[in-house]
């Protein structure tokens, strides 16, 4: 009974335990404004830039990554989303930067995930030139299945957030246009009134002139 609920624990604990070092951050981006990140890498460190973004204007956003002498790895404008993956050349700083300076009115929610690293044997005995055992192999099949699934959740609540700014923005725009709608309406209903009185008013001036 013991040795069946360790297993479990044994699983979930090398779960833990073998995840690479990454920096997956949601933040705000204002009008006119740029942000930057900064991320000690080893060199020969194989790295990953994954971005989007959720919401603002036209869900656009300038991005850079430059190393740590300042030559440019990366460069986009006006990118929606993107992915760039690259090995680091030499030890140091490298910096990354979302930039929002070309739009003047709207300000941009942004994600990034930047994974340093790739993930370690899920067993130090996987790059061993025997076989793995039955349940080493369950358990990484398992380990590779969890982390197709942490990535589909990821993207599915993006789209999701992304879907919802939008369907929030249309019901703005279409509570603005109705109150419009109503404002015309009500201005021409009280035009038409007085444009009428206006006429009987004449009319009524006028049969008194002729019957005097």
């Amino acid at each position: 009974g013991s040795r069946g609920l360790l297993a479990p624990l044994l699983l979930l604990w090398a779960l833990a335990a073998c995840v690479a070092r990454a920096s997956e951050i949601t933040f705000e981006l204002p009008d006119n404004a740029k942000q930057c990140f900064y991320e000690e890498i080893a060199q020969g460190t194989k790295c990953t830039l994954e971005f989007q973004v959720i919401t603002g204007g036209h869900y656009d956003v300038d991005c850079r990554l430059e190393d740590p002498d300042g030559i440019v790895l990366y460069k986009e404008m006006k990118k929606q989303y993107d992915s760039f993956t690259f090995t680091a050349s030499r030890n140091g700083t490298y910096k990354f930067c979302f930039s929002n300076e070309f739009s003047t009115f709207t300000h941009k929610t942004v994600y990034f995930d930047f994974q340093v690293g790739e993930d370690p044997p899920l067993f130090p005995s996987e790059n061993r030139v025997t076989a793995l055992t039955q349940m080493e192999s369950a358990c990484v099949s398992i380990h590779e299945a969890l982390k197709s699934v942490i990535d589909y959740q990821t993207h599915f609540r993006l789209r999701e957030a992304q879907g919802r700014s939008r369907a929030e923005d249309l019901n703005t725009r279409v509570a603005y246009w109705s109150i419009g709608e109503a404002i015309i309406l009500l201005v021409v209903s009280i035009g038409q009134v007085f444009l009428l009185k206006s006429f009987f008013s004449d009319k009524r001036t006028t049969t008194t002139r002729v019957g005097s």
